[in-house]
Order: structure tokens, then sequence, then C-alpha cells
């Protein structure tokens, strides 16, 4: 048998938060009447999140 015994985990993914982020701030916006404000506040929250994400796994990587 050859290779570390143990496997480490691999890096993390956040382009899941990012889609949702985007479709519930249109629905958000929808609801206010401003769909594309909404699209845009909810991307950039979901892009934040997924820094957060990177961020974190960075840090555990090393």
């Amino acid at each position: 048998m050859t290779g570390p015994a143990t496997k480490s985990p691999g890096p993390k993914a956040g382009g899941a938060f990012v889609a949702i982020a985007m479709l519930v701030g249109t629905g958000i916006g929808v609801a206010l009447g401003q769909p594309s404000a909404g699209f845009v506040v909810g991307t950039a929250i979901g892009a934040l999140i997924a820094l957060l994400i990177w961020a974190a796994d960075q840090r555990r990587a090393g």
C-alpha cells in the first residue's frame, strides 16, 4: 500500500451559495419592484459568502 494513511479533504466550493443568493435576491427584488437591484445585491452577497468559504479553506489548508 502506498501513499498516506489518511486522505486530506478536498477544497470547499461556494458556487452554490452564489446561485442561491442570486435567486433569492431576485425574488426579493421582484417583491419590492426592483428585480435588477435584487439580482445585483444577491450576486454581491453570494460572492461574499463564496470568498469567505475560500478564505476559510485557505486558512485550513495551510
